[in-house]
């Protein structure tokens, strides 16, 4: 007999949490398109060397790593800034530049799996390619709080630090993915981590860098935000032990969290990367950008119940009350979809209870019943039922 399941860290979405998900990513794609960003997709497929050595030892053992048919070392996507890296280099006489982009594709990482660590997961990316300048910096954060807010949180923060307040203190990159756990460990955790790495006043040096005071550059960041009407230490705030572990940032990083959730971790994440396509294009192209976390934004949203009581499109289903109104109930719902009502009736002989319970357990909104010479429109929340006529049911619907 199969073994009918799926692989360990790999997920089916049944209709209910495909079409949550589907609500989150049509929000984040129009409020990204408002700020001018363009869609973009790569192969799930890399040149093995495109991929590696570009998030640090730790990130390289993730990696999807394996030999085509064609003996080609490949290697699969283990996140979307290696990519984009890739896509500006190949393309840059033909993008426009600054280059704003937003990605949202599935990344594989051959993690140890647990609850909320998946070996395939869904990455919702946005970054702008191609400017030094603090606005740029302020956009993208603009962006991630505006996507937060149209999502339906009424509280998210944004955490900010720059690399060179770490790097002046800890200047082995190997160091920042340790001080990032701090708060999933905790603080003597990450100081016993730091001594085995060989640094021998890691409470000083931890110490000394959650006093340290902010750069000249987030300054700058700081004032366009306020100047957009963000608030410090309301809607953004400077939080020096910030590091975020991967190697290829290079000046500010941050992430978002939910103050008022007990779901504590970041639902998003990024920073500037100003060294990293210019490996591939072998000139200076800077960059700056985000990713959420996209099951956990899912989580926090459930959690703080945001998702709208409806999210079923197909909000009307037509039944017949006996066998010979069957086709009736055909030529109506085919009607109903000419006018722009999603409308579906039931493909078998069956009875009117039995279509009850069908469009009951699909969680349709309504039931139009046709019956000889009338029709009856059923709320199937509130179970009440009323005589309609077939030209009010689109602005009933709406």
């Amino acid at each position: 007999m199969q073994n009918v399941q799926t692989l360990k860290g790999f997920r089916d979405f049944l209709p209910i949490q495909a079409r949550k998900r589907a609500y989150v990513l049509e929000t984040l794609k129009k409020v990204f398109e408002s700020y001018g960003f363009e869609p973009l997709e790569t192969p799930a497929l890399e040149y093995e060397e495109i991929l590696t050595g570009k998030y640090g030892d730790e990130g390289d053992k993730l990696i999807y790593k394996f030999e085509d048919n064609g003996k080609r070392k490949v290697a699969m996507r283990y996140d979307q800034t290696v990519p984009l890296a890739r896509v500006v280099a190949q393309y840059q006489n033909e993008l426009p530049i600054p280059f704003k982009r937003y990605q949202i594709q599935n990344v594989w990482r051959a993690e140890n799996t647990q609850k909320g660590r998946f070996r395939e997961f869904l990455q919702v990316d946005a970054d702008i390619v191609g400017s030094y300048s603090p606005l740029a910096d302020a956009e993208v954060i603009s962006l991630a709080l505006n996507s937060m807010k149209v999502l339906g949180f009424k509280k998210s923060q944004i955490w900010i630090n720059d690399r060179s307040v770490i790097d002046r203190l800890f200047r082995d990159k190997k160091l920042s993915s340790v001080l990032d756990k701090l708060e999933k460990i905790g603080r003597e955790n990450v100081i016993s981590e730091l001594q085995k790495s060989g640094v021998d006043n890691a409470t000083e040096m931890l110490s000394e860098l959650e006093k340290s005071e902010r750069t000249e550059k987030l300054q700058e960041i700081f004032n366009v935000l306020e100047k957009e009407g963000y608030k410090e230490n309301e809607d953004f705030k400077f939080v020096p032990n910030l590091a975020r572990g991967l190697d290829y940032y290079t000046g500010i990083i941050f992430e978002i969290k939910i103050p008022d959730s007990a779901y504590l971790l970041s639902v998003a994440g990024g920073g500037r990367y100003d060294n990293l396509i210019g490996m591939f294009a072998n000139k200076d192209i800077p960059a700056v950008g985000f990713s959420f976390g996209f099951d956990r934004l899912i989580e926090a949203m459930e959690e703080l119940d945001l998702f709208p009581k409806e999210l079923n499109t197909n909000a009307l289903f037509v039944a017949f009350s006996s066998s010979e109104l069957q086709e009736k109930a055909m030529k109506v719902a085919q009607d109903l979809r000419n006018k722009g009502v999603n409308a579906e009736f039931y493909l078998d002989d069956a009875t009117l209870e039995k279509q009850l319970k069908y469009a009951d357990k699909k969680r349709i909104a309504y039931v139009l019943i046709v019956e000889k010479d009338k029709f009856n429109l059923k709320n199937m929340s509130t179970g009440n039922q009323e005589e309609v006529k077939i030209e009010e049911i689109g602005k009933i619907l709406t």
